[in-house]
Parts: C-alpha cells; sequence; structure tokens
C-alpha cells in the first residue's frame, strides 16, 4: 500500500504534517563530515540542510534544489513513521499559491512525477517510487477540515501569509472561488531586508533575520532595548500595509470574516488586531496546517479513484471542487 506523504514548498520554510525546516539547502564538495547530520546525496550530489535560504522563486521547478528539499521532506515523514524500508511507494501531495495554480499546476506535479528515484539519506539508501502527485491550492488547503463549518458563511477572506508571498482567496459558502484569489509580494521575507537596512543606518548596529524573529517571539536578545522597539515598530508598519494593500483590492475585512493562515500570520497577529481595518477574524493556530490540508484532500481523491470504474471512462480528478491529480 503506498505511503501518502504531503508537503508544503514555502519560500521561507518546508512544512510536513510533522516536521518544519528552513528552505535552505548547501552543496558540499564531497562527504559529508561530522558537522553535517543531514545530508542527501542525489545525481553524484551531495547536499545538507543550512539557515541560508533560496532566494524567492516563483516557479520552483527551475531546478533539483526543491525536489531535493521534498526528499528531505519524504524521509523526515518516513522517519517519524517508523518506517526504515530501503524501497517504498509513496503519493504526494503539494500545494502552489492559489493565483499561481492554474497556470504552473501542470508544470509543479511532472516536476515531481519522476517514478523510481535514488538516493542516500544520512549514508542509508533509499528508493521511493512516486505513483500519484496531487495538487491543490494553498490556503484553502488550510481549512479544508473545517470548510464544512462555513457552509453558512456567504462570504469569508482565507489570507496566507507566508515566506515571500500574501495569498488571498474568497471562499462563498465553504467553497473556494478561483475567480478571486491574488497573491501580494508581502510576506514576511519582504519585511526583513528593509528592517535590517534600517537598523544598521539608524542605528549602527547589525542584524539578521533570526535577531528579528527572537524580539517578535519575546526571546531572550542582546538587542538594546531602543533597537527591539524599532523593531515591533516596523513590523507593526508592515503588518498594517498588508491590510492597506488587501483594501486596495477591494477585499474589506471590516465587512467580511477573515481567517489568517500561515507563519507570518502568526508573527504579526497582534499588530493585525489593532488595525480598525480589520474586524472578525480568526487565526490558525499551526503552521503547518497547508500540508495537513493537502493530505486530508489527497486521501479524499485517494478514496474517490479507488471507487471509480477502470474500465471504460478515464478518471477525472476532482477534491471538493479543486481539481488533485491522477496518474
Amino acid at each position: 500500500m503506498p505511503i501518502l506523504i504531503a508537503v508544503d514548498h514555502g519560500n521561507y520554510a518546508i512544512k510536513t504534517p510533522n516536521t518544519s525546516f528552513t528552505s535552505a539547502l548547501l552543496e558540499l564538495s564531497g562527504k559529508a563530515t561530522i558537522h553535517e547530520t543531514e545530508t542527501i546525496e542525489f545525481k553524484n550530489r551531495v547536499w545538507t540542510l543550512s539557515h541560508d535560504r533560496i532566494r524567492y522563486m516563483r516557479d520552483k521547478t527551475q531546478d533539483d534544489r526543491f525536489f531535493v528539499l521534498t526528499l528531505f521532506a519524504i524521509s523526515k515523514e518516513l522517519e517519524h513513521m517508523g518506517i526504515v524500508s530501503p524501497l517504498e511507494e509513496i503519493d504526494l501531495a503539494v500545494g502552489l499559491p492559489p493565483e499561481h495554480y492554474a497556470t504552473l499546476r501542470d508544470k509543479f506535479k511532472d516536476y515531481f512525477r519522476r517514478g523510481k528515484v535514488n538516493y542516500v539519506y544520512n549514508d542509508h539508501p533509499i528508493s521511493v517510487i512516486i505513483r500519484h502527485v496531487f495538487v491543490f491550492p494553498q490556503a484553502f488547503a488550510a481549512i479544508a477540515p473545517r470548510a464544512q463549518d462555513m457552509l453558512d458563511m456567504p462570504r469569508a477572506f482565507i489570507i496566507d501569509i507566508g515566506g515571500y508571498t500574501t495569498d488571498v482567496l474568497l471562499m462563498r459558502s465553504g467553497a473556494p472561488d478561483l475567480q478571486f484569489c491574488r497573491s501580494l509580494e508581502t510576506g514576511v521575507i519582504t519585511m526583513y531586508n528593509p528592517i535590517i537596512a534600517q537598523t544598521n543606518a539608524k542605528h549602527d548596529m547589525l542584524i539578521d533575520e533570526e535577531h528579528i524573529n527572537a524580539v517578535l517571539q519575546n526571546q531572550r536578545t542582546g538587542l538594546p532595548e531602543d533597537v527591539q522597539a524599532f523593531i515591533h515598530e516596523a513590523v507593526r508598519a508592515h503588518a498594517h500595509d498588508i491590510l492597506h494593500q488587501l483594501r486596495e483590492l477591494k477585499v474589506d475585512l471590516r465587512a467580511n470574516h477573515a481567517i489568517f493562515i500561515g507563519g507570518g500570520a502568526l508573527l504579526f497577529r497582534k499588530y493585525l488586531g489593532e488595525s480598525p481595518l480589520l474586524a472578525q477574524a480568526e487565526f490558525e493556530s499551526n503552521p503547518r496546517a497547508n500540508a495537513i490540508g493537502y493530505k486530508l484532500l489527497a486521501t479524499r481523491q485517494i478514496k474517490k479513484m479507488a471507487m471509480q470504474p477502470r474500465f471504460p471512462q478515464p478518471f477525472s480528478p476532482e477534491s471538493g471542487g479543486i481539481a488533485g491529480e491522477n496518474v
């Protein structure tokens, strides 16, 4: 029986239902040393996870790096399940921003659908046969487990604040309206560089992304209080700017229910709640919600596939009105 594995390919982090790690790779010149605790050897190249993120890629199929990150995600999920077999057949559930879904879906599907893949994870040879690839819209996937609870909501906006983008999807009575989906380049990553540059210019201090995250999460840092106050104010301005940009898109969150998802939404929650542009809002507390949703939608899809007669009519993939993927 194939194993279903869901992977959310964020610009900031790769997430599965059980794991999360930075979307960052370092290619090694040779075999791993004791310092590289996690490695993958694929196509005669050796990779390890790092903290230096891959630069934003709207189309993540341009090279093998996101495929290698997916192999890390698959391996971590197999470990979590206690599976150590050298050969596994898997189904893969992934997603794309709603606005990019129609144009990139087939390309994203083909990128992962490579049949039998041989690689080495932490010195252990592994072969996976990728049977089916299911591609779903982000944001909708995150609320899929409770879409039934939204049937009495005529309109609601899902706002997914991720690494590089803020994706907006309109829900009508529990169903996604893919005619209204937008993607703004206002995610967390777009906020870091201006804050880092302004902190250097105004306070003569060099900080990085980890400093900013630590301040927002009330973790201990060595930063002076005035620098921390400056970071809070800059993040507040960025969060409020997201709401203003949504308003320009005619997304009025004073008149419509809002559901915020994504790691960025959790970072900005305090500041978003201060704005008069926001009335009724919920915040999804699990940053891995999209990956969990992909797995749920793909599970439903697989059950439908099993019920479909093999002959004479071909399978036509659908899942809650959203196309997935077949063989």
